[in-house]
């Protein structure tokens, strides 16, 4: 029984996770964080950007959530992996797919794609205001028609 509520615990954390990150990115990053946030609407020649701080700081409450309850695996700790798996899950599909950081793998895979127009959409504004599409992984069904 608890392999199950770790597991959802997981699970619903990922979600919560996509929808602070939502949140995050609306009103903080396209608002008083812009100041950090914009390196990511500009072309840039670093493989690094100001952005990133952003997945430093995720990371480090997930290791710090999971380093505290090592011990005992409980709640905390499925956060912890909750919060990290996100963080992959957004490399993966934003860094590597979307904005293909690094090599990237090709895919005609119809929610993949409807990620990346989302996304794109979401570049086309390269200022702090009126952005639309702050999500990653929940897009509109209508996105590709």
């Amino acid at each position: 029984m608890s392999v199950i509520i770790n597991l959802l615990i997981v699970l619903i954390t990922i979600v919560l996770m996509e929808c602070l990150s939502w949140v995050i990115h609306k009103y903080l990053f396209h608002g008083p964080l812009w100041f950090m946030h914009k390196t990511h609407h500009q072309k840039s020649d670093s493989f690094f950007e100001w952005n990133d701080l952003f997945a430093i700081l995720f990371a480090g409450i997930s290791i710090y959530l999971m380093f505290i309850d090592r011990e005992n695996f409980g709640s905390r700790f499925f956060i912890g992996v909750g919060i990290t798996l996100y963080g992959l899950i957004y490399f993966i599909v934003h860094d590597w797919f979307v904005h293909r950081r690094i090599t990237t793998f090709k895919s005609n895979n119809t929610y993949l794609q409807a990620v990346r127009k989302a996304h794109k959409i979401h570049h086309k504004n390269r200022g702090k205001a009126n952005g639309k599409a702050f999500g990653l992984l929940f897009v509109k069904r209508n996105i590709l028609d």
